[in-house]
């Protein structure tokens, strides 16, 4: 139970130390980790008894006639029931764990910061989506990016830069940025993407991450904030069965977290403009070659 307290103690330091959220909202997930934590003692001191009248029930057993197998076969009943108060514990416990955060990602930025992001996900609807609960700004892929590049488009360059300066600003400036990239699941397979060095949807959906991390940078958001991965196919936020829902998981997250960056840290220069190189066609990476023409399956 002292852990117990702990773990609410924080969690209740934890959203009054950083930015403001609805009250609805935050009473919705606090009604919760309630109900959980009121759930998680009882069952914490029903596992405490089911211990204790465990041990009981094995001294009782030694104590009268019983033969040996009928003896086991009772302290294995009773160690089933108190393996199986061991599982619910284990479980209500990791739901807590999971409201807890809940909370403190539904707390996670500023007032200022969200309204920004917000405005700024409203300003451009075709390209960005904000979750604020998660305070992760998603950029479509196939607005972002040409099909089976990893190349900024002119439009995502600009957009990028507007997240950047919101990004330099003092509401954000203590937050740690982690940029991650998502494809479909159709595999690469045009031989024009694979010599880009797209190799494979795990390479085309980190490189697309570094891409949106090099813009960045090259407006100013220190790099010491920055941290980049690729996912390919394996986190989908819709079903691939159908092309809707594979433009949906083509997309390149920026997750603004809790940062840990010291204040200390100087802001590194720019990273060198990449190189301008005269573009190839932008084939999709999974295309259909005819003998007169190429047919794109889907924009990637």
């Amino acid at each position: 139970m002292a852990r117990l307290h702990t773990w609410i103690a924080l969690s209740l330091i934890s959203f009054s130390a950083v930015g403001c959220v609805s009250t609805e909202q935050y009473k919705a997930v606090q009604m919760d980790r309630d109900r959980l934590a009121e759930q998680l003692a009882h069952s914490e001191q029903a596992k405490a008894e089911a211990l204790a009248s465990g041990q009981a029930y094995k001294q009782q057993l030694d104590s009268i006639g019983l033969g040996a197998n009928a003896k086991d076969a009772l302290i294995v009943n009773q160690a089933n029931q108190i393996a199986e108060q061991q599982r619910q514990y284990d479980e209500l416990n990791r739901k807590y764990g999971d409201s807890i955060n809940r909370t403190a990602s539904a707390a996670a930025l500023p007032g200022p910061l969200n309204d920004a992001l917000i405005a700024f996900a409203n300003q451009y609807p075709e390209l960005v989506d904000f979750d604020s609960a998660r305070g992760t700004v998603k950029f479509k892929s196939d607005v972002t990016f040409a099909p089976g590049s990893s190349v900024l488009t002119a439009q995502a360059q600009t957009v990028i830069d507007r997240f950047a300066g919101i990004l330099n600003s003092a509401a954000a400036a203590s937050y740690e940025l982690m940029v991650v990239g998502h494809t479909d699941n159709s595999r690469v397979s045009h031989e024009a993407t694979r010599a880009a060095g797209h190799k494979d949807n795990w390479y085309l959906s980190a490189h697309r991450a570094i891409a949106v991390s090099e813009q960045l940078q090259q407006k100013g958001v220190n790099p010491a904030r920055l941290e980049v991965a690729g996912f390919a196919e394996q986190r989908p936020i819709a079903s691939n069965a159908t092309e809707a829902g594979k433009a949906q998981n083509r997309r390149v997250e920026v997750l603004i977290l809790p940062g840990t960056v010291r204040n200390n840290v100087a802001a590194t220069p720019s990273s060198p403009t990449r190189t301008a190189v005269k573009p190839k066609p932008a084939y999709n990476k999974d295309v259909v070659d005819t003998a007169d023409q190429r047919k794109p399956a889907f924009n990637k």
